[in-house]
């Protein structure tokens, strides 16, 4: 049984025992906690002829708003976000994938009299997300124009490339997920990098061949509400197919994005939307009832934690049993679509920005249910503790997020953290990489379902 359904289940059983009492007395209350109500005047004792210790179940909201993240980096992620999404919220979000190619210099050449069967450019699709999957689709892979630097780019940067497609393809996904595309190459582009392959200094070493050769930028077709990951390695290359006289088999060689440099440029049109306010990175947005979040446009939600003070300042001898905070029902999600599998929850304040530990600059997030709040990091200095993240994880059944947060409310009231507010980013320490970089997934929510939920005790 996952922690979920635990405490799910601790929830319905406290409920059925508070109906039980509350038909005997013939009484019914409605529970609710805001950040501008009473918290010491709401809250139902579920076993009132004890005198010693009541239990009590709370709930209140938390306010949101929206914060366009300063200097996201997309370099190197690994996987090439590519395609395009619409909706009444975000906008319109178009994803290009910029990347260097790489061939093994200690590998045979063709040699020059070399017969050239084909050439075909392969994209390793490893995530698909968008609507309508069962139409065609179409991707293209242009010649970069410009190299690509040894230096960080974000996802705001772009490269000129070739407007002509030196290799094209259209797919119906239908319900796969992961595969290989194959596009054949152009003609005369084809021609001429085989010639230069057999007998041309391009091939001498990388550095000749990424200036006849800088790179690829791998787009989508216009209006088709999908995008792809496209992994780099191995399997995202030119495979170049060619014979000598009298073979009967084609031998290959391959130009791969391996050991490649790479970045994702994301480009937003926000007009006519209730994200169009946002312009300034690092500021935080109010975009009415709706908030939300989007990868690879850097679009995070901060959450006001304002509200704990308002419930915790005026309880006295109390012990969380569970805590838990809870996003959703989130807004419909397409069919095809996805939203994010889970977030953590960083430390932030006016800034907006991440916080970091004063003595070693690890991100601040709360901490997992069971796990220590705080550390001792020298003798007589105590710092949050940065190793066990806690993971807002979704719920597609219920279309939920929810994370414990027993360990934290607890530290709070005990005055062991100092609260802050919490800038929710759609990644996990438990995947490779920066998922929160690697793909366009959104969720959207009305405010009002964004929520803290406690059992507790109170020692009398």
């Amino acid at each position: 049984m996952t922690k979920k359904n635990k405490l799910t289940k601790s929830f319905t059983a406290y409920t059925q025992i508070l109906r039980a009492k509350l038909a005997c007395l013939g009484l019914l209350f409605t529970i609710l906690i805001s950040s501008c109500s009473d918290p010491a005047s709401v809250g139902l004792e579920l076993a009132p002829g004890n005198n010693q210790v009541g239990v009590f179940f709370a709930e209140f909201d938390l306010p949101a708003e929206v914060v366009l993240l300063d200097s996201f980096n997309t370099t190197n992620q690994g996987l090439l976000v590519v395609g395009e999404e619409v909706d009444p919220y975000f906008g319109k979000t178009t994803g290009i994938g910029y990347s260097r190619m790489y061939f093994d210099s200690r590998a045979e050449r063709p040699k020059s009299e070399a017969i050239l069967d084909s050439i075909f450019f392969r994209l390793d699709v490893v995530s698909v997300n968008g609507r309508n999957l069962d139409q065609p689709k179409y991707f293209s892979i242009h010649r970069l124009a410009e190299p690509i630097l040894d230096t960080s780019y974000y996802n705001f940067n772009e490269l000129r490339f070739e407007e002509q497609p030196l290799a094209f393809s259209s797919v119906n996904f239908g319900e796969t997920k992961d595969t290989t595309l194959t596009f054949p190459v152009d003609q005369d582009f084809a021609e001429d990098l085989f010639g230069k392959l057999k007998r041309g200094t391009e091939f001498n070493d990388i550095f000749s061949f990424r200036r006849y050769f800088p790179g690829i930028a791998v787009k989508s077709g216009e209006g088709q509400n999908t995008t792809i990951g496209v992994n780099l390695g191995f399997e995202t290359k030119f495979d170049i197919y060619y014979h000598y006289q009298g073979d009967t088999l084609s031998q290959v060689y391959e130009i791969n994005t391996s050991s490649s440099r790479s970045f994702n440029g994301v480009k937003s049109d926000r007009n006519g939307t209730p994200t169009s306010i946002i312009t300034e990175p690092g500021k935080a947005y109010n975009t009415g009832d709706l908030v939300g979040l989007k990868a690879n446009l850097g679009i995070a939600m901060k959450v006001n934690t304002a509200p704990f003070d308002n419930f915790l300042d005026t309880l006295n001898g109390a012990i969380f049993q569970q805590v838990e905070f809870v996003l959703g029902e989130i807004n419909e999600v397409p069919t095809g679509q996805n939203p994010p599998s889970f977030f953590v929850s960083y430390f932030t304040d006016g800034t907006n920005e991440r916080l970091s530990r004063a003595s070693d600059k690890q991100p601040l997030t709360v901490q997992r249910d069971g796990q220590p709040q705080i550390e001792l990091i020298s003798e007589g200095n105590e710092e949050p503790a940065v190793r066990a993240p806690a993971i807002g994880r979704y719920n597609s059944n219920d279309k939920v997020y929810s994370m414990l947060i027993t360990s934290y409310t607890n530290a709070l009231y005990r005055n062991q953290l100092q609260r802050k507010d919490w800038l929710l980013y759609g990644n996990s320490p438990e995947t490779n990489g920066d998922d929160f970089k690697r793909s366009f997934r959104q969720f959207i929510v009305n405010k009002n379902r964004i929520k803290v939920k406690a059992i507790y005790s109170k020692i009398k």
